[in-house]
């Protein structure tokens, strides 16, 4: 993993001292196999105390609202999420925890195994090794997903340090050339409305060279659109890259992102997104990061700008594609604005969606026909007609 975003964060610690903010650490397999050895030696050792002995909880950093912050910036326009150091425990006595407490111990295990064998899994690999092994202990991809953070917030380190990589969805299309050590550039302007898919290991996106003439980052919620705009060529229209993780963001692509924002810091990153709370989220993980991750939140960061489609767009959308806010709409709206992270603007095209209890997909604008999309997009980056 690259450096850059870990020292800019060391220089940021000085000044919220006060709030001792806590982080994950990149660590190489040697590292992380002894942070699990110490965490091995200190259980047995409280397990085993011949004053008191005591069957010893697992003291994690919190990963509750009431433990995050945000950093505003100080020295860098990007602002994150941040944990401090707000302990929530694992404990074997508490019923309600007893089985999360095992959880940690057998993912803990797993990740030692695969590091000391020098292997890599995903996490639905993960979770397949382990309902095979402690079915006991695990029914659901969320248990090991929980299971892998709770390890994460224990021992302090990534979960790419732990051998666990992501699952990536995400595809890059546009005016970019990646090369892997080794291997032949790839011209992302000619994968087609397919895209290059983005591999789930961070450290070959970490390791790739980039070389762009681009002077956007048009980032794209849904699969369907990043099509039709890679095969309306509005790359070529305005020079942009096009970036997808169709839908909720997963790591991989997070990161790529980030690193694009690190090679290219003078390129907008610009957000198409439905306008509902579930595309606002969306647009926030990739700009915030996420409270689950706030131990690594700072390392997939990027100031990401809003293009659309916003409030004032709804003019060019017919009433009849306008739909109904669900339950679940409200929800979302109601945890963001609860957040205490979104800027100012955000909570003010939050409150119009909950005022009209409406809500507008980005496909709704072709009613004006299929070559629209491109074109009001077009007319908005031009225009600087994003917050």
């Amino acid at each position: 993993m690259e450096n850059g975003g870990d020292e800019e964060f060391e220089r940021t610690l000085t000044f919220f001292s006060d709030q001792q903010l806590c982080y994950a650490d990149v660590l190489p397999p040697s590292q992380v196999i002894a942070r699990i050895e110490v965490a091995v030696v200190n259980f047995l050792r409280t397990l085993t105390s011949p004053a008191t002995p005591a069957l010893p909880h697992l003291p994690l950093i919190s990963r509750q609202m009431s433990n995050s912050h945000l950093n505003q910036g100080l020295l860098t326009d990007v602002p994150w999420i941040f944990l401090s150091y707000s302990y929530s425990t694992r404990s074997f006595m508490r019923a309600n925890s007893a089985k999360s407490f095992i959880r940690v111990w057998k993912v803990m295990e797993m990740c030692f195994n695969i590091l000391r064998h020098e292997k890599q899994v995903t996490q639905r690999e993960l979770y397949y090794m382990l309902i095979c092994t402690t079915s006991g202990y695990f029914s659901s991809q969320l248990q090991v997903n929980k299971a892998i953070q709770d390890v994460v917030a224990l021992l302090r380190c990534s979960r790419h340090s732990l051998g666990i990589i992501a699952s990536s969805r995400g595809l890059l299309a546009g005016r970019v050339v990646l090369q892997e050590p080794n291997k032949a550039a790839v011209d992302c302007a000619a994968c087609g409305p397919s895209g290059y898919p983005i591999t789930g290991d961070l450290s070959i996106l970490q390791n790739l060279v980039l070389q762009t003439d681009a002077r956007y980052i048009i980032l794209v919620e849904k699969h369907a659109v990043f099509q039709r705009l890679a095969e309306d060529g509005l790359f070529n229209q305005i020079p942009s890259i096009l970036i997808t993780a169709k839908g909720y963001p997963d790591i991989a692509t997070r990161y790529l992102l980030h690193r694009l924002s690190q090679s290219f810091p003078k390129l907008p990153i610009l957000a198409v997104v439905d306008w509902n709370p579930a595309g606002l989220a969306i647009l926030s993980t990739f700009k915030y990061g996420s409270i689950e991750m706030g131990l690594e939140a700072f390392r997939y960061a990027c100031n990401v700008k809003w293009l659309g489609i916003r409030g004032d767009d709804l003019n060019l959308i017919p009433e009849e594609s306008l739909t109904p806010l669900k339950p679940k709409d409200l929800q979302v709206a109601k945890s963001l604005m609860s957040s205490g992270f979104i800027s100012e603007s955000y909570r003010e095209e939050l409150m119009l969606m909950t005022h009209r209890g409406q809500r507008a997909e980005i496909e709704s604008l072709y009613h004006h026909g299929y070559d629209f999309l491109g074109k009001y997009l077009v007319k908005k980056i031009l225009q600087v007609d994003y917050i």
